[in-house]
């Protein structure tokens, strides 16, 4: 990178560090209403729910076999919690990045604690710095759209597509692109209901921006999305996740997801429109079958007594929580779920028990 570029770059997160410390200090009443690039009062967003093909052969003007690839970007702090769950979905990143039918080209860590960690060997990692201090209020997920913003202005990313994910994704088969024809493809979340809180996502989502029903039922992870677009979206999701987060109200509403909506929001105001694509995972153990999906998000506790049955809401007999390993790695070799217990835990189970059998210095402190 020459000089006058690397001084470029400088001032732009200058500048950036600038507008976050402004937004931390100024009103959360402060107008959100800007002018933003593609956007028109008449405007509105595809919102189509559709299965997806998984050949990707015939896109693009019926060009076969062109490889439209996506870089893989995983947010994460320094704490053993998301390192073990980063080195986990790493480890099956590997595995089925270069299978037939994967579009995956490269993976980074967007690690957003400011300084280098034991595992930059280990796994491709982006050094982004955390919120000025006390900005996030201890919602530590603030931190994400911060250091997407930095990424996406510091690092030499050669795919034109991105797809967002999370330490606590495990990739089951190789991923295809799933985005078409300028849509972003995203996993609905039944808990995002833009409809239901429309008088606070009005404050955020002016009704000249069009109906609430433009703003997606998404979070920004799993989403694959042209790397220009999330260019756009990343400030905006940033600035508008810090100021739902001093909204009382927008707080309240949306607790541990306001970030989410925060993204669906900036999402709407760039005019990105998504494919709701339901097959891109599944959450155990609500959802039983690996069947076509791609990547297993074991957010819940797996709770399940000794005959299969689940017990969720009390610690079960048997139990598979990521919870319970806040401070230490899983053990290698975990016990496998009784017999009755649903396919998708059982096969996360097994891939978590591959992993770090395979994973070197499994469990030795950094």
């Amino acid at each position: 990178m020459g000089s006058c570029e690397s001084l470029f770059w400088s001032l732009i997160l200058t500048l950036s560090t600038a507008i976050i410390t402004y937004n931390i200090i100024v009103s959360a009443n402060a107008s959100l209403n800007q002018e933003l690039p593609g956007t028109s009062p008449s405007s509105t967003s595809i919102d189509p729910l559709i299965r997806m093909p998984v050949d990707t052969r015939f896109r693009n003007g019926g060009e076969r076999n062109k490889k439209r690839l996506f870089h893989t970007a995983v947010t994460a702090s320094d704490s053993v919690y998301n390192t073990w769950q980063c080195r986990i979905m790493y480890y099956w990143f590997k595995k089925f990045k270069d299978m037939e039918g994967s579009e995956m080209g490269g993976f980074t860590r967007v690690l957003h604690s400011g300084k280098p960690d034991a595992y930059m060997d280990e796994i491709p990692t982006f050094v982004a710095d955390p919120l000025p201090a006390g900005s996030d209020q201890g919602y530590i997920v603030l931190n994400r759209p911060w250091a997407f913003v930095q990424w996406l202005q510091k690092a030499d990313i050669k795919e034109d597509y991105i797809l967002m994910s999370e330490p606590d994704h495990v990739i089951v088969k190789p991923i295809p692109n799933l985005s078409r024809d300028g849509l972003a493809a995203a996993f609905p979340f039944f808990y995002i209901e833009p409809k239901k809180y429309e008088t606070v996502l009005r404050k955020f989502f002016p009704e000249d921006k069009g109906p609430i029903t433009n703003i997606d039922p998404i979070g920004n992870s799993p989403v694959i999305i042209e790397k220009a677009s999330l260019k756009k979206i990343a400030p905006t999701w940033m600035n508008v996740s810090l100021a739902m987060k001093k909204d009382t109200e927008a707080d309240k509403a949306f607790g541990w997801v306001l970030e989410m909506y925060a993204y669906a929001v900036a999402s709407a105001l760039h005019d990105v429109g998504n494919i709701l694509y339901k097959d891109f995972m599944i959450q155990p153990p609500w959802d039983k079958e690996v069947s076509k999906k791609f990547i297993i998000h074991y957010t819940y506790g797996c709770d399940y007594d000794m005959n299969g049955h689940l017990t969720y809401g009390k610690i079960g007999e048997w139990r598979f929580d990521k919870r319970s390993y806040e401070n230490k790695p899983p053990p290698r070799n975990l016990t496998l779920p009784p017999p009755g217990v649903p396919e998708s835990v059982v096969t996360l189970v097994k891939m978590v028990n591959e992993a770090t059998a395979n994973i070197p210095n499994w469990g030795v402190s950094a």
